[in-house]
């Protein structure tokens, strides 16, 4: 995989085995869609090799972190980070939630948030009665944004980007935040959440 725009396109992007990675069109998409990010900061949670991450940097982000707890990620993760010579990047090898948390008590705050959960492992069932219904299941994508409501890390005017399966279906509401836009690409969708507007 390549970056495709700004001051980095065409440098290569080491890929780790068995990770979905974002299409360079869902990419390409996304970046048009966010515009601007010239000197913003810029997070991704469950980022494989960081390769949106890195897209990001190269039009203009000026802080980078990414999250991811795979050994195979973490390894094609931190070559990514020698072979682009990026010092403005921070690199956390924990699980999404609990990156989440560790990132509050340090008081961060992103302009952007980009999650892409893994789509077909994230099935995580309620219980009732001791029993799993099996009509009704939360996505790893809802999980984590449950946990970004409870440990706000989301600058007053930043966007929340999740990718996530079409059958995956997000609220319009959640807590504090609003989806105000999705976009399709084939199976994917592109949903944007921003802050709710103070009364």
């Amino acid at each position: 995989m390549r970056i495709i725009t700004g001051k980095y396109k065409g440098k290569t992007i080491k890929m780790p085995k068995g990770i979905r990675p974002t299409q360079n069109k869902v990419r390409k998409a996304l970046f048009d869609i966010l515009g601007d990010l010239e000197g913003l900061s810029f997070l991704e949670l469950f980022a494989g090799s960081g390769a949106v991450g890195f897209e990001a940097v190269s039009l203009g982000v000026a802080d980078l972190t990414l999250v991811e707890y795979n050994r195979d990620c973490l390894l094609a993760i931190k070559k990514n980070i020698e072979s682009l010579k990026l010092k403005a990047c921070s690199f956390y090898p924990k699980e999404a939630a609990e990156a989440i948390k560790t990132l509050f008590k340090e008081a961060k705050k992103f302009d952007i948030i980009f999650m892409d959960p893994p789509y077909y492992q994230n099935k995580i069932p309620r219980l009732r009665s001791g029993l799993a219904a099996t009509s009704d299941y939360d996505s790893l994508a809802k999980k984590t944004l449950q946990t970004l409501t409870r440990y706000d890390i989301l600058a007053p005017n930043g966007f929340i980007v999740v990718q996530h399966f079409k059958k995956d279906n997000l609220p319009d509401t959640l807590g504090d935040l609003i989806l105000f836009k999705q976009s399709k690409y084939g199976d994917t969708l592109l949903s944007f959440y921003k802050k709710k507007a103070k009364d």
